[in-house]
């Protein structure tokens, strides 16, 4: 079975950059080694890994990772700190 990974990292600006791969660990290193020239994280090196979830359906790590690119700020920190009860909240819309 062939497995999916969306993933997360901080970037050296604070910024959040997510992501969709089938090999984390060399996906990773490409992000750490600057290996794409015109990728976001490029100029905002050092990175980290901060969250990742496999997926054994890649159509459903796709997904997930646009969703995942939609959210806030807040949204993106209470899903990386495991902090699922506050997403219910974080997503309704305040007016």
């Amino acid at each position: 079975m062939k497995l999916s990974y969306v993933y997360i990292l901080k970037c050296s600006d604070n910024s959040y950059y997510t992501g969709v791969t089938s090999n984390l660990n060399q996906r990773i290193f490409q992000h750490i080694s600057g290996a794409h020239t015109d990728s976001y994280t490029y100029k905002r090196r050092p990175i980290s890994l901060v969250f990742f979830a496999e997926f054994t359906d890649i159509n459903l790590a796709i997904e997930t990772e646009k969703q995942i690119k939609k959210w806030s700020r807040a949204k993106k920190e209470a899903l990386i700190n495991n902090e699922f009860e506050k997403l219910p909240n974080l997503a309704k819309k305040r007016f």
